[in-house]
């Protein structure tokens, strides 16, 4: 996102001068021990998945500001098998990796391999969703805050009475705090009635295909809410050929919501987006600080921003 485009609110601007610190004193850092140390840093980090734009997004990032450190990268794609991430992990040590940037598939699971990394002498940060384990700081989201936004918005937009359905995903924490985040908005509505739950996967053909059972099951539906952009396309998709008018919100802020939310008369209605390139910035400014002797925060949360037909044209990650 362009600095210009948006206003930052108090929270987002403090996150952004940690992360602008963190960096720039990490630089520092990296310039004089490069100095002594004729190899340059590797930086290797486990991604859930790259079959996505917000990943996508969060690697260009990545590779991006570890090129003006110098650094080299080693990125892998656990495909959301977590038996895949610990072994692509513990192949990153046996190459001697410096800094572990981990997006956990499961949290529970990576664990094994973060206090082997941590045993390894490797600086540890969890991104986007944190890991279990002796991580040294976790950059994500607040992502119940986006399920709270998204579900407020939806309430709204169906003048505050009707049934409405939850379009759930992987059971990974920032997905379970986004739903918490939605019931918790919806239960402030007395005249909203929640009357399913289902899990789309966070993929588009199951979304779409939950989404027409939904619909079905439910004649007098009037809202869904999705908990990524993913599967919202999906949903849309159904919502669209039913020729119903129910609304949809979601959270992420991808590329293709925000050109659906700008059409006329669009169902869906609003997204709660992230940032992951500012996410993957921070995290790496706060493990090269680390890397460094720097005491660092345990948890560095990141906003979310409300983002509808009022304010889609010119967002973009």
């Amino acid at each position: 996102m362009k600095p210009s485009a948006f206003p930052l609110n108090p929270s987002m601007k403090l996150a952004r001068r940690v992360a602008t610190l963190a960096f720039g004193l990490s630089l520092v850092a990296v310039s004089a021990a490069q100095t002594v140390q004729a190899a340059p840093l590797k930086i290797g980090m486990t991604f859930q998945e790259l079959n996505n734009p917000y990943f996508v997004t969060m690697q260009k990032a990545l590779n991006d500001a570890a090129a003006s450190t110098g650094a080299t990268v080693v990125v892998t794609d656990a495909h959301h098998d977590v038996s895949k991430q610990v072994s692509d992990v513990e192949d990153m040590l046996q190459k001697k990796i410096d800094i572990l940037l981990v997006n956990p598939t499961d949290s529970t699971g990576i664990q094994s391999a973060v206090t082997s990394a941590k045993k390894s002498g490797v600086v540890v940060v969890a991104v986007d969703a944190n890991a279990n384990g002796p991580v040294d700081s976790f950059v994500g989201s607040k992502n119940y805050d986006a399920g709270v936004m998204a579900c407020d918005y939806l309430a709204k937009s169906i003048g505050g009475s009707g049934e409405v359905a939850i379009l759930d995903g992987i059971p990974v924490v920032p997905i379970l705090e986004r739903v918490r985040g939605c019931k918790a908005a919806l239960a402030k509505a007395p005249g909203v009635k929640l009357v399913d739950t289902q899990n789309g996967k966070q993929e588009r053909a199951t979304a779409l295909s939950v989404t027409e059972n939904m619909i079905q099951a439910h004649p007098n539906l009037k809202g869904v809410f999705s908990v990524n952009d993913g599967g919202s396309m999906g949903a849309l998709s159904a919502i669209e050929s039913s020729g119903k008018d129910i609304k949809l919100t979601s959270v992420d802020g991808a590329p293709e919501a925000i050109v659906a939310i700008q059409k006329p008369n669009s169902k869906f209605v609003e997204t709660s987006a992230q940032f992951p390139a500012d996410q993957v910035r921070i995290a790496l400014g706060i493990a090269l600080a680390k890397k460094w002797g720097a005491n660092v925060p345990k948890a560095i949360p990141v906003d979310v921003k409300m983002i509808d037909k009022s304010n889609a044209k010119g967002f973009s990650w």
